[in-house]
């Protein structure tokens, strides 16, 4: 089950090469197969993370990192320490606004772009290609899922919006604030269209306090985020429904059923 899980993840990397190998936008038809032949070329991916995704890359957890490897993806990573001003010890929602839009985001990613180096425990491919990282991943860590407010409030214009470069326990960490954070990244992913970013929902908390509100926030994410975004350099991967997803109970996963949040590949 955990193969068949890191699997499909490498396929929704691979449904975005030809966007990359070719060095320009290409278009995916409504009804066109997608291809999930591994580069024949070596590519450079960068994931930003914390703990959880630190255990989804181990080789001895969730394995990640070997099955991107068997796909010809030369993987590094960001974690705590990582970067100019430390900015690797910041992964919360409102953070990302500093990473890819505020001030500095310049100097950060110069060095994210340039990163060859290993900041956790897995395995990969023994040479570095050389050239700059053509994939970001990116990811939030569980605390990101408390998210306050109601599913509809109204998004602020980010120049109004209070969660820039704040962290998850601000008072600011709402459903509507964090939607215009993702809506204000756009704008830089639009200029960097020879990259491919990857955005990884926040994983779930135990407390049900904000499931509802979770729910909604990633299910928007996943599936209207980016319905007026015209270029093919921006995915979700929803960890946080495959997580939240089960076959009738929370011990069974919904793995091969016909319905349910499990990721399948088409």
């Amino acid at each position: 089950m955990k193969t068949h899980r890191h699997l499909i993840f490498a396929l929704i990397v691979l449904a975005f090469l030809g966007y990359l190998s070719t060095g320009r936008e290409t278009n995916v038809a409504a009804g066109q197969t997608l291809d999930p032949t591994p580069p024949s070329k070596v590519v450079k991916l960068i994931f930003i993370h914390h703990s959880s995704g630190e255990n989804w890359l181990a080789d001895e957890n969730g394995g990640l990192g070997i099955e991107l490897m068997n796909n010809n993806y030369f993987v590094s990573d960001t974690n705590y320490g990582w970067g100019p001003r430390s900015i690797g010890d910041t992964t919360d929602i409102g953070h990302w606004w500093d990473w890819f839009c505020g001030p500095y985001s310049a100097t950060y990613m110069r060095a994210l772009y340039a990163e060859s180096g290993q900041n956790c425990s897995y395995v990969r491919l023994p040479y570095d290609p050389g050239g700059p990282n053509e994939i970001v991943m990116f990811k939030s860590c569980f605390p990101n899922s408390n998210l306050q407010g109601r599913p509809n409030d109204p998004v602020p214009p980010i120049n109004q919006n209070p969660l820039r470069g704040q962290d998850a326990w601000s008072e600011h960490m709402t459903v509507a604030n964090a939607k215009g954070i993702y809506i204000d990244l756009l704008n830089y992913f639009v200029t960097r269209r020879d990259k491919l970013f990857v955005v990884i929902t926040a994983p779930p908390v135990q407390d049900d306090t904000y499931c509802t509100n979770a729910r909604a926030f990633n299910t928007w994410l996943a599936q209207d985020w980016l319905d007026n975004y015209p270029y093919k350099n921006v995915a979700v991967f929803d960890f946080y429904n495959v997580l939240t997803s089960n076959g009738g109970s929370w011990e069974v996963n919904d793995l091969g059923s016909d319905t349910g949040n499990h990721h399948r590949y088409r």
